[in-house]
């Protein structure tokens, strides 16, 4: 097998003699690439943000923001990272000659101040920058370099987003920057620079890049001393390896697990990489149901589906950051278990199904059947998720609400996704699902009786969220107190008989 290898701003380098646990972060800095920061060490703040290669939604690659904090450097291996060293053109001699256009934005427009954050900001705002379908949302022609506040970001006419919208005439999503944190700026020059960057050069390089094929994931295994990073090739080849290795820590996006590596120092004998299996990266709608590969990222799911599941949709923006979604899967979602991740209330709303795979094949299980306990599953040793399924049609009446003290990157308090089928102003078919207010991830059972084959009115919605304040075993927290989860849970039951009959009003 060829030794573990990753191409950093067009050189490749061994990652030996790095540790398997060895983030790219560490890797980064140990080489002198210093831009790549540790803020916080928990993907929360962007500082460590760096660009990846990956296969494209709409063209061959996409340059891909990651928290480079979180990700082991052996999960890399044969993979290209472009760091915020690597953006600029240099001279002969290595030095930085010509700015990269966002590098450019967001020192004429005073982006960056004590510069801890910059090097994060600049990568986010590079893999927007070249997200391919970003011009078809871009307004009038933009051209980077215009310092002069013309293009678009002096507020004239509020499409630069001064009116409080996220997208700027040049298409960019302010949502690529939402993980990252800068206690300097305020924010609005970082914005400014955003919406003033223009439309790549047809010579510009990483724009190229695009159009060839992002490196293929390689077979990897990894290892230094007693401890081992591997990457089967095939589904087969990893349900074999964890049979054989029932102790390995499964990782995909390693959202989870780098932090338990970073703030707990948590180690691994053996780590099984499953993110780049081609049998988990699948995405297809059948005649009865959708099935989402468990290891595509949250932004693939986003992007491939394009709004056709409305819940799905809603939940997106409001899960973590995009530098976290941009790595983090619904596998290891459901995979770890726990009672505040976002997506379990919605698939549960959804009645979504998981195919769990082993040596000895696959069976599927209702996702309301899957939870046993706090941070346990009926997963048995060596079963891996391999696909999520959502049943079709799709109730027609959704929504997802996630309290919590942030608007993003944050972890809910209380979690509430709804799917309900009204025909005729009586409430057919009602499913809730709710995180936050248990052990595990919840049907509101009890709400969903107290709605089905009733009147959609204002009565039978303020009943039944009476009922719904009474669903779950809410404790006191430092995020909440019991009494607030439950008052939550009822309030947003009434949150969404206002919006639907509001939508029919107008």
């Amino acid at each position: 097998m060829v030794a573990a290898r990753i191409t950093v701003n067009g050189k490749e380098t061994p990652i030996s003699p790095a540790a398997p646990h060895t983030t790219v972060l560490d890797f980064l800095r140990e080489r002198g690439l210093t831009g790549t920061k540790e803020g916080c060490a928990e993907g929360e703040c962007g500082a460590c943000s760096v660009l990846v290669a990956r296969p494209g939604v709409h063209r061959p690659t996409d340059w891909v923001a990651v928290n480079a904090c979180l990700v082991p450097v052996a999960a890399l291996d044969g993979q290209e990272v472009v760091t915020s060293e690597g953006l600029a053109t240099v001279d002969a001699s290595g030095t930085p000659a010509v700015l990269h256009p966002v590098q450019e934005e967001m020192a004429v427009r005073g982006g960056s101040q004590c510069g801890y954050c910059t090097p994060g900001f600049i990568c986010s705002m590079a893999s927007e920058y070249y997200r391919p379908d970003r011009c078809a949302n871009a307004g009038p022609a933009d051209g980077p370099g215009d310092s002069d506040g013309t293009n678009g970001s002096d507020g004239s006419d509020g499409s630069d987003g001064s009116d409080g919208s996220e997208h700027g005439p040049n298409g960019f999503d302010l949502h690529a920057l939402s993980g990252n944190l800068c206690r300097c700026t305020g924010y609005r020059p970082i914005r400014d620079a955003a919406f003033a960057v223009g439309m790549p050069a047809e010579d510009d390089p990483l724009a190229r890049r695009r159009e060839q094929s992002a490196p293929p994931p390689v077979a990897t295994r990894y290892t230094q001393d007693d401890s081992a990073f591997l990457r089967p090739g095939t589904l087969a080849d990893a349900v074999r390896l964890l049979r054989e290795r029932p102790e390995a820590v499964v990782v995909a996006g390693s959202t989870d697990w780098g932090v338990e590596v970073n703030i707990r120092s948590r180690r691994a004998g053996c780590v099984v990489a499953v993110d780049r299996l081609p049998e988990l990266r699948t995405l297809h709608t059948g005649s009865d149901h959708i099935e989402i590969g468990a290891a595509q990222t949250l932004t693939e799911i986003e992007r491939r589906l394009d709004g056709a599941v409305p819940l799905l949709a809603e939940l997106f923006p409001q899960f973590a950051s995009r530098l976290i979604r941009n790595s983090a899967t619904l596998g290891g979602n459901l995979g770890t278990g726990s009672p505040i991740g976002d997506s379990p209330p919605v698939l549960l709303a959804l009645e979504a199904t998981l195919v769990l795979a082993d040596a000895d094949g696959e069976r599927e299980v209702p996702l309301s059947d899957y939870f046993t306990g706090y941070r346990q599953s009926v997963r048995r040793p060596g079963e891996l998720i391999r696909a999520v399924r959502v049943p079709l049609p799709l109730s027609p009446v959704t929504a997802f609400h996630k309290i919590a003290k942030r608007r993003f990157d944050d972890i809910s308090s209380v979690a509430v996704a709804f799917a309900l089928d009204i025909e005729d102003g009586t409430v057919r078919k009602a499913r809730i699902g709710l995180g936050g207010v248990a052990a595990t991830p919840v049907r509101a059972l009890a709400t969903e009786a107290a709605l089905e084959g009733l009147p959609w009115t204002a009565q039978t919605a303020e009943a039944a969220a009476r009922v719904l304040r009474t669903e779950g075993t809410p404790m006191d927290d430092h995020r909440a107190s019991a009494g607030y989860r439950s008052a939550m849970l009822g309030q947003s039951l009434l949150k969404l008989y206002a919006r639907t009959t509001e939508a029919v009003s107008s």
